[in-house]
Order: structure tokens, then sequence, then C-alpha cells
């Protein structure tokens, strides 16, 4: 255990007593809500986790940067971004599937452009969107998102 998820953990522990020792019975009624949204997620979460295992039992690390690595340039970073685009995921499940890919051989660029991707653009929910907003809208939102995100990738490539 490395010392970020020690740390994280012991705030977390210092919160859930706080919170008994403030009052009892909202505390447990946290921890039971808590515990629900946990439950509800389950099933996303495995079901991400065996994607991950059969995508990186299938594809090398080789495959991995020479398509989305350092070499592959912007149109590894574009591939990438129109894949989180269109992938329908949690944040929460998207920053472990990008650290594995960092991992087998991506560039930071690319995983930032998947990061950016899938939380801000919506191409599944587009239809939804289009209904709430207007089409052109919806669509001016989610291009103009598709930009910002690739700017950000590139320039966290820069920076990081």
């Amino acid at each position: 255990m490395n010392s970020t998820v020690l740390i994280i953990n012991v705030i977390a522990l210092i919160g859930i007593i706080l919170a008994f020792v403030k009052d009892k019975p909202k505390a447990i009624h946290s921890l039971k809500t808590a515990g629900k949204a946990f439950v509800g997620i389950l099933p996303m979460t495995l079901i991400i986790i065996v994607i991950i295992g059969l995508l990186l039992g299938f594809i090398t690390s080789e495959q991995i940067s020479q398509f989305i690595g350092t070499q592959s340039g912007p149109a590894g970073v574009f591939l990438i971004g129109i894949a989180g685009a269109i992938l329908h995921i949690p944040a929460l499940l998207a920053f472990p599937l990008g650290a594995s890919l960092l991992e087998n051989g991506a560039s930071i660029t690319a995983v930032a452009a998947f990061l950016t991707t899938v939380t801000m653009i919506g191409v599944i929910t587009l239809p939804l969107e289009i209904k709430e907003l207007g089409k052109k809208m919806a669509l001016l939102r989610n291009g103009f998102s598709f930009m910002i995100a690739l700017a950000i990738a590139f320039l966290m490539g820069m920076v990081l």
C-alpha cells in the first residue's frame, strides 16, 4: 500500500469516527446510503475490471504503445479521444483504466485525451441532450468539448 492510499484511508477513517461522535444515527444512515451506492456500481465496476483484464490480456504493451504511445503522435491522441467520447463509463472507473493504459505504454497525452473526453463528452447520451438542449446546442457543446479536451491533453503532454 503506497502512502497516498494510506493517507486517504486514514482521513476517511477519521471522518467516519467524527461523524459517529457528532451524530451516530446520521452516521449509520450515511454508511447505509454509501453501501447501497457501492452495491449499485459494483456490477459496472466488475464488468470494467473484466474488460480491462481482457484488453490487457489480448493486446500487448507494444500494441498499446504503437496505437496510443508517444510515437503515434496526434493521430493516436485523436483515436483515443474518439474512443473516450464514445465510451460511457463513470470517471471513477475511467481513472484506473487510464492508469493501466499509461503503465502499458500509452502516452500521457493519449491518457489525458481519454480521461477528458470520457468525462466531458457523451455520444451515448447525445439523444437525451438533443431533446433537452436542442440539436444545435448539444452538437456545439460536444464539439467544443472535444476540441477543449484535446487541447487539455496536448497541454498535459507538454507540461508532464
